[in-house]
Formats: structure tokens, sequence, C-alpha cells
């Protein structure tokens, strides 16, 4: 986390069943790790997401599995 970042307290009501299996699946050691870890990659995944559609809005990708390919 960078150091600039500012931390802070949350009470939340969350499924424990889905911080478990997101625990078991990102390999994270705390509750709050998981969340936070959570939390960056639905941001990374929007990130991509608008590179992807920025790249195909500048026409410099090709359909490979189209018909006329």
């Amino acid at each position: 986390m960078p150091e600039d970042t500012k931390v802070v307290r949350k009470n939340m009501r969350l499924r424990q069943d889905l911080i478990d299996r997101a625990r078991r699946v990102l390999g994270t050691r705390t509750e709050t790790e998981t969340v936070e870890q959570a939390l960056e990659l639905v941001t990374f995944r929007k990130e991509v997401a608008e590179g992807i559609r920025r790249i195909a809005a500048s026409g410099s990708l090709q359909d490979i599995y189209s018909e006329g390919a």
C-alpha cells in the first residue's frame, strides 16, 4: 500500500462464506487483506476493460475469428 494512502476503519456486514471463498482464492492471511485485494481486483478489471475498449475503438485490433479473416 502506498505510504500516502489513508486507512480508515469500516464496520460492514459481509457474508462470511464470500469472505472465506475469496480468502482461499486470493491466498490472503486476513479478512482485511482479502477485502483490500478484492477491491483492488475490481478496480484493475475496470481499468483493463477501459483499455481494451480504447484499443478496439482505435481500429488497431483485428478480429481473427470473424468470417472474413
